[in-house]
């Protein structure tokens, strides 16, 4: 068996992917690893790009949009690996990341899943974990608290505002677009809730193996780059309401609140409430992106400004 499966879906990201494919086998030391990438019929050549520069990973192409839950199974269900690294097209791997993330979870076999520290392009710490909201944090976040009182205890907690990246430590939920999780833990748990097409897929998922008490884990020695939103921005209104109907799918799916029809109305009401404002907002302002913040650089750029940085403090 192998030691590790990584999976990569896409959808319309050819530059990336192909930066990312690049920077696996570049960075990838000391353990048996495969490729498994799924192309969610992307009609940017994205699938040809793989066959041809890249022969050795598995390549599944879909005839029709699948999206991420799906795409992520269908790698899982052929994964030869004892571990499975879920990994977005548009990240870079620096510094053997993927190695440290085996050999972390080989140390503590108790730990069901971890994610590592996620770097924007500019080398500063992308926030990844979440808390889970209760009823009351959730009706305040969709009634923009954490805009008119940004410093507010609920807010912080809920985004774990004062969480220390440099240190490991047990988390509710983390990111999957840098996930490994070993073979038991999805025999156990079993795979993505295919209920939910692109959004929310992470959250249910780490929810599942809290409820089981399956212990998920951040660990920093292992650093990613992550571009993010490069799929799903690239339709910005359709990703504000699958993202909120993929929320009320998994309050729903879960009795996330429980399981009062009541209060399951007033969450859909409060849920499709924000939806309106932040549509509102989107189409107001004059920038579009649903990630904000100075555009990162080319992928390949960015990879060549880690590799020097990497060489120099070697």
């Amino acid at each position: 068996m192998l030691d590790l499966t990584i999976i990569i879906a896409n959808y319309n990201t050819r530059d990336l992917l192909e930066s990312c494919l690049e920077s696996v086998y570049r960075h990838t030391e000391d353990i048996s690893f495969e490729v498994i990438c799924v192309d969610d019929a992307s009609p940017d050549g994205s699938a040809d790009m793989v066959t041809e520069q890249f022969p050795q990973v598995i390549l599944i192409r879909n005839s029709e949009r699948r999206l991420y839950a799906r795409n992520h199974n269908a790698g899982m269900r052929i994964a030869l690996g004892r571990y499975a690294c879920h990994l977005d097209s548009d990240t870079l791997l620096t510094r053997n990341a993927l190695a440290a993330m085996v050999r972390f979870m080989d140390e503590h076999p108790d730990i069901t899943a971890c994610g590592p520290k996620l770097l924007k392009p500019d080398g500063s710490v992308q926030h990844c974990t979440r808390g889970f909201a209760s009823a009351g944090t959730f009706i305040l976040e969709a009634l923009n608290w954490h805009k008119l009182v940004p410093n507010s205890r609920v807010h912080n907690r809920y985004y774990n505002v004062g969480f220390d990246y440099s240190r490991v430590q047990r988390v509710e939920s983390i990111s999957t677009c840098a996930y490994a999780a070993r073979r038991s833990t999805w025999e156990r748990a079993g795979l993505f809730d295919e209920r939910f097409g692109q959004f929310m897929v992470d959250h249910a998922y780490n929810y599942v193996l809290k409820r089981m008490d399956l212990p998920v884990y951040y660990m920093p020695w292992a650093e990613v780059i992550h571009f993010g939103s490069q799929s799903i921005g690239q339709d910005p209104r359709g990703t504000l309401r699958d993202e909120a109907e993929a929320f009320i799918q998994f309050n729903d799916a879960y009795d996330y609140f429980g399981s009062n029809p009541l209060l399951k109305l007033v969450v859909r009401l409060a849920v499709r409430a924000r939806y309106l404002a932040r549509l509102l907002e989107y189409s107001l302002r004059a920038d579009k992106r649903i990630v904000k913040g100075p555009p990162p650089l080319p992928a390949p750029a960015v990879a060549e400004s880690w590799a020097t940085r990497s060489t120099n403090e070697t």
